[in-house]
């Protein structure tokens, strides 16, 4: 007995689907990629608030120890350091573009806060 090939199966769709999975990746890609790009963005923005941490943390402890502000400015490009005096802390607040880059992450604006105990009044 000869079997049978599943193209000749009553009610077989195998010859009718051919080039539906290029149809089908080609539709999945474009959403993968901005998934992707999503991911990616989220990350850089990540890592642009952690390092603007950091540069806060070290600024207010230099603030309180009464030194100038101006140190810690350099250690991210592009990034402003205010600083307050609440009480008897003294507070730093980094900020910077979340990018160099044209469009939504370009417009971000990421910043981080610290403060110390002003001791050196």
């Amino acid at each position: 007995m000869r079997s049978r090939s599943p193209g000749d199966r009553p009610g077989w769709l195998g010859h009718d689907e051919r080039g539906s999975v290029t149809a089908e990746f080609a539709t999945v890609l474009p959403a993968a990629l901005l998934v992707l790009a999503a991911c990616l963005t989220g990350l850089q923005l990540s890592s642009q608030h952690l390092r603007l941490q950091q540069v806060a943390a070290m600024a207010a402890r230099g603030v309180a120890r009464g030194e100038p502000v101006g140190a810690a400015s350099g250690l991210v490009p592009g990034a402003t350091l205010r600083v307050e005096h609440r009480g008897e802390l003294a507070c730093v607040t980094a900020s910077a573009p979340g990018s160099r880059a044209v469009g939504v992450i370009g417009a971000v604006t990421v910043s981080a806060v610290s403060c110390a105990l002003d001791g050196g009044r």
